[in-house]
């Protein structure tokens, strides 16, 4: 067997799930003392997955040279046949990592039942920093697992790469920078290096401006071109830049002292290129009182220009070309290009190249509008929230760092549970959008095939997260994670609401109906209900099977003491250096994110096939580059969307969309095909409203637009 597939079987030794009962005999005995895994060296591991090679290798093409050497002395020596590239070696070739492999075999004659009463086990399974209580005493661990993964982190070198990233060290290796978020939350104190000049002083100079100019807007010294206050601000981005962004905004927007500090303004996001998202983004808005952030740190990204043309349409439609100068400002690098679009440079916000999008959240991608909706006040403490959980990822033991801790326990679900999905299940409906934006920040991260030299992993990486709400979520997809998969979960309460209501005659208030749940949920997957407990409660027989609960589920428990801008910024860094832990075990670049870019260049390919079909009145044809299915349902596409099209190109969004008192009823109202000539002269939405659609149109095309 070649080491490649010795290395593949491992892996799938380690994946399958295991089924081992009571009366089969251990696997084997443990590989390795812990003693011996702990005395195995980390520095090998320092900065990357492992380093290509391994002494065993090497000594055994040194020994078949001597042989060669040996045979032919007397001849006329000859240059040697240069060196094979050694194997790789993974994590998984450690003993440290076949020692938790092997441990699993341990663990599956356990139930949590039993382990949540052992109460010295329970103390090892509780920690807290600064009023983040976090408690995974139903995760599927013993003392000894955690020990195991102690030394697995040891062995992967994981302080040492904390302390890489937090040095400046160019841990993204792929686009050689930096990886330094951190940096953007770290008080003026700090000194934080990169490239051997120290970021804090810039960071602040970008706060000090943000400041500046959120003050001058807020206290309506900043006006727009006709001298109205701008109250409200739609943001312009996607992925990173839309999505950290909007979980901050709904974390918040109800907090009460954020809520105070916003109110008479609105803050809304625009991503998604479909014009729907146009449309909800800008309904009801007033251009004279709107200000709109276009965030691209390149000023290329083709759904944000798109959707920032669109919108810098709507606003000089109504106010003429000069009211860019005062409605548009840019978080972007690009100054060129942002001068070349009609915003003023000076009213660009930068960032750096050693900030990834998904983790930009913290600069001016997420700080300036946050700050303009709630005061930089409010900002500045999710900023110190941030920064206090980062000085504990960078500086407690391994024990008492609450990312590094559900990093592991994440490794040892996803690695050797064979627990490849995660549910985030926030009890508090503030945090609504931290699933979607961990699902980024996670999968976006450690979704990778490779290790960070480029080698095939034998192992798979990265979680499948998603999440909702308790107790939506509890009415939508809990039936499955209870009798179907084994999902791990996160559970994420609070202890004051944000908004308390307690009825009169009632036995609980409101958020107290809410966290009961929180307690209930978390111990129903862990403890599950047996047939015995069954009858005894008298259910007829035939449907035992059916209200079984197996238990045995993991799970963890997060407590805050309040969701407020502080807290926010604890969670959010919390997950952020959770990720970053599982992709220094792995041995993965979590900073990266090629993955994308296929999509994207094909999408340019068709968006040019696109327009020269149109342009020249033809189908596409699998001469234009696509497979005959794509061309088919290509076409499929084009063929439909000439019937519905404006007889004229529009570029100014359709006013009967956008409620808005600029739009007119004049020649940006033109209609399909002339259906509603014989219609009333009113606005389309109105007449959609109230009239019966003329037999001559297909509803389809009585509501379409371009």
């Amino acid at each position: 067997m070649s080491a490649s597939t010795a290395l593949g079987a491992q892996a799938r030794t380690v994946a399958r799930p295991m089924t081992a009962t009571a009366n089969q005999p251990r696997a084997g005995a443990r590989p390795v003392a812990l003693k011996a895994a702990r005395s195995s060296s980390a520095k090998n591991a320092f900065l990357g997955s492992f380093p290509k090679g391994s002494k065993k290798m090497g000594t055994s093409a040194r020994s078949k040279f001597s042989v060669r050497a040996s045979a032919t002395e007397d001849a006329e020596a000859a240059p040697p046949p240069a060196a094979a590239a050694p194997e790789p070696v993974f994590i998984s070739d450690t003993p440290e990592w076949k020692a938790l492999a092997a441990h699993v075999h341990d663990i599956d004659q356990t139930h949590l039942k039993d382990l949540l009463r052992d109460e010295k086990r329970f103390e090892k399974c509780v920690m807290e920093h600064n009023g983040i209580y976090v408690d995974f005493a139903r995760q599927r661990v013993t003392e000894e697992t955690l020990d195991l993964l102690e030394a697995l982190a040891e062995r992967a070198g994981l302080q040492e790469k904390i302390a890489a990233m937090f040095g400046g060290k160019h841990l993204n290796s792929t686009e050689d920078r930096a990886v330094l978020h951190a940096a953007l939350r770290a008080p003026a104190t700090e000194k934080i290096i990169a490239d051997g000049e120290d970021v804090v002083p810039e960071v602040h100079d970008v706060l000090d401006k943000i400041k500046n100019f959120s003050n001058m807007v807020r206290g309506g010294e900043w006006k727009g071109v006709t001298g109205k206050p701008l109250t409200d601000v739609v943001a312009i981005g996607i992925g990173g830049s839309f999505l950290g962004p909007l979980f901050c905004h709904t974390a918040l927007k109800t907090a009460p002292e954020a809520a105070a500090c916003a109110r008479g303004r609105q803050l809304r996001f625009l991503a998604n290129v479909d014009p729907i998202d146009v449309a909800r983004s800008l309904n009801g808005l007033d251009p004279e009182t709107t200000m709109v952030i276009v965030v691209s740190k390149t000023f290329t990204t083709a759904e944000t220009m798109l959707n920032a043309r669109t919108v810098r349409k709507w606003i000089t439609s109504a106010l003429g070309k000069e009211a860019v100068a005062k409605h548009m400002v840019a978080v972007s690098t690009n100054l060129k290009l942002v001068e070349e679009f009609g915003i003023d440079p000076e009213n660009a916000f930068a960032f750096w190249d050693w900030v990834g999008g998904r983790y930009s959240v913290t600069s001016a991608v997420g700080i300036l509008p946050l700050a303009l909706q709630y005061g930089f006040g409010q900002a500045e403490q999710f900023l110190n929230g941030a920064w206090d959980m980062d000085k504990n990822f960078r500086d407690a033991p391994l024990r008492e760092n609450l990312p590094v801790m559900l990093g592991l326990l994440s490794v040892w679900n996803v690695s050797f549970l064979d627990l490849p999905a995660r549910a985030i299940l926030p009890y508090c409906q503030a945090l609504a959008k931290l699933a979607p934006h961990i699902q980024q920040v996670s999968m976006e991260s450690n979704g990778k095939g490779v290790d960070i030299h480029g080698n095939r992993l034998p192992f798979n990486t990265g979680e499948i997260d998603f999440g909702e709400p308790g107790t939506n979520g509890q009415h939508s997809f809990y039936q499955l994670i209870h009798q179907g998969r084994v999902i791990p979960c996160d559970f994420i309460g609070v202890v004051k609401s944000q908004q308390s209501v307690f009825l009169a005659g009632e036995i609980v208030s409101n958020h107290d109906e809410l966290m009961c749940n929180f307690f209930a949920q978390a111990d129903a997957l862990a403890t599950g209900k047996n047939s015995v407990e069954l009858r005894a409660e008298g259910v007829p027989d035939h449907l035992i099977p059916h209200k079984t609960f197996t238990g045995n589920r993991p799970s963890l428990s997060i407590l805050l003491p309040e969701l407020n801008a502080y807290t926010t910024g604890q969670v959010l860094a919390m997950y952020e250096h959770r990720v970053a832990v599982q992709g220094f075990i792995w041995g993965v670049n979590s900073f990266d994110q090629w993955g994308v870019e296929l999509g994207k260049v094909l999408a340019s390919k068709v968006r040019t096939i696109v327009n020269d079909t149109r342009s020249n009145g033809r189908n596409a044809t699998t001469s234009d580059g696509l497979n005959i299915s794509t061309t088919t349902l290509l076409n499929k596409y084009l063929d439909g969307k000439a019937k519905l099209m404006y007889p004229e190109p529009h570029d100014v969004f359709p006013c009967d969309i956008i409620d808005s008192e600029f739009c007119s009823t004049g020649d940006s109202k033109q209609l399909h095909q002339g259906a509603l000539a014989s219609a009333p002269s009113m606005q389309l939405g109105e007449w959609v409203c109230t009239l019966e659609a003329p037999a001559s149109l297909s509803m389809a095309e009585a509501s379409s637009s371009p």
